[in-house]
């Protein structure tokens, strides 16, 4: 049986971060790399938009600009996010979709989005953090989200790949993304920050970026029951992911809706 790849590729960009995770999704659907975890931090901050939305209407780019925070449109749907450096660690899964049915069968996406994210509960549980799928695509614990989650597919190869929050920056987010000035009173933040939760909140004991790392891959190991091993980029990977941050970065794509 094939083992999948673990790859830790540390910090990067936005514009890096998600055409990497394209590479992984393009050169799977060739046959060319295996199936693939991903874990990636953020640097600097950034905010990311769903490939449906619009800019203008999620998006302050004054406020990201003085606050030296970039703006990335991901190849997934879903909302805007704001990446925090040192807030957040994002995984993506790159599979395909006979694979995963063939190790936890679902009918549909919304069953895709299941089967992934009780592997992510899985790993959280390996630090004993108590968590649940909560439809359609969040990660919950004790009612507050600690993991927002989206999707696309290539050529039956899904890509999904999700936040997990380690810590909040509630007042930064609400600069970066475009809510009504009355969300961002002291009150609003606090309304936010109950309805949200972090692993350094709800950690029994002190856990470290590499424990948390090191807890997924265990995690999506044990729930798909397959070998996830230590792996490294391809040099095909890097360079598609090379030319794909140039579109990444662009204006025209970043503002095409």
């Amino acid at each position: 049986m094939a083992s999948w790849r673990f790859l830790d590729s540390g910090e990067g960009d936005a514009y890096w971060n998600m055409a990497l995770d394209e590479a992984i999704l393009m050169l799977c659907a060739e046959g060319k790399v295996p199936e693939t975890l991903r874990v990636y931090t953020w640097k600097p901050s950034a905010v990311s938009i769903g490939y449906f939305q619009s800019l203008k209407q999620e998006v302050d780019l004054d406020a990201c600009r003085s606050l030296g925070v970039d703006v990335v449109r991901r190849i997934t749907g879903g909302g805007a996010v704001y990446h925090e450096c040192g807030g957040e660690l994002t995984y993506s899964l790159v599979a395909g979709e006979d694979t995963l049915k063939a190790k936890r069968f679902f009918e549909d996406i919304q069953g895709s989005y299941r089967v992934i994210c009780e592997a992510v509960v899985e790993g959280l549980k390996k630090i004993g953090i108590r968590a649940e799928f909560k439809p359609i695509n969040d990660i919950i614990v004790n009612g507050k989200k600690i993991s927002g989650n989206a999707q696309t597919r290539r050529r039956g190869v899904i890509l999904q790949h999700g936040t997990i929050l380690l810590k909040t920056d509630i007042p930064t987010m609400f600069k970066v993304l475009k809510v009504s000035k009355e969300k961002i009173s002291d009150k609003e933040i606090k309304v936010v920050e109950d309805r949200v939760t972090t692993i350094y909140r709800e950690a029994q004991s002190s856990v470290t970026l590499e424990d948390i790392k090191d807890a997924l891959r265990r995690g999506f190991s044990d729930y798909f029951n397959t070998g996830i091993e230590p792996s490294s980029p391809t040099q095909d990977e890097l360079n598609l992911a090379s030319e794909y941050r140039k579109r990444f970065a662009s204006w025209s794509w970043i503002a095409k809706r």
